[in-house]
């Protein structure tokens, strides 16, 4: 059986958050309001560290901006976004990872919170084998604003990943896993797989995974 290999993305393969950089990204383009627009992004981000982020309310704001935006140009935004916030929060040590379970044979699957639009380009530059991102809700080919189905977070992540396991047919099962994780929220998650492994941890996941003597490793350290 093909082991399942499951990565976060946010800081754990990146050296950073792609939601919170997407709103940096947003202010240094000047498409939104600087001052208003950081204190709210930042507050967020605050919330989600602290596990009290209403994940529904910051996807909403996260994506208020691409609302009817035709496809072309919201492509052409993520280009820009790719090339000068993404890039330079790609770890070295992250790609070897991957590559490594590449060459087991394993299947690498990237979960995380963050929106499909913001994720998707991101996992293919890190060419994983598939993406379980918080979907957005589309008329038409044009995003409206708001999220479809369940935000990938927390439990919703389980939730999500139990839903994809069950679409497929080759055998993929939680029975045969790894799951690497830098936060404290994936802890439903870690706790379902056979392995997990923290990666470069918040101080709450630390603290557990050494409870449960889970691996603590280090993707950011310089090799």
């Amino acid at each position: 059986m093909t082991r399942l290999a499951i990565f976060d993305l946010d800081n754990t393969l990146l050296g950073g958050d792609s939601d919170h950089g997407w709103g940096e990204f947003l202010i240094n383009e000047g498409l939104v309001d600087a001052e208003q627009h950081r204190q709210r992004n930042d507050a967020f981000y605050e919330q989600y560290k602290a596990g009290t982020l209403d994940m529904t309310e910051y996807l909403e704001f996260v994506v208020a901006i691409l609302a009817g935006m035709p496809k072309t140009e919201r492509d052409t935004l993520h280009d820009r976004f790719m090339q000068t916030i993404v890039e330079p929060m790609i770890l070295p040590q992250a790609e070897r990872l991957l590559v490594a379970h590449k060459a087991r044979g394993d299947f690498c699957l990237i979960i995380t919170a963050t929106n499909r639009f913001i994720t998707e380009p991101i996992a293919a530059r890190l060419a994983v084998d598939d993406l379980i991102a918080t979907d957005l809700e589309e008329d038409n080919g044009v995003y409206t604003g708001k999220i479809s189905g369940i935000p990938s977070f927390q439990d919703g992540k389980i939730t999500k990943l139990q839903e994809w396991l069950k679409q497929r047919d080759d055998g993929l099962s939680l029975a045969d896993s790894i799951f690497y994780s830098d936060s404290f929220n994936d802890i439903p998650l870690l706790e379902a797989t056979t392995e997990a492994v923290a990666v470069d941890p918040d101080d709450k996941l630390r603290a557990h995974a050494e409870k449960q003597g889970w691996a603590v490793i280090s993707l950011r350290a310089v090799s």
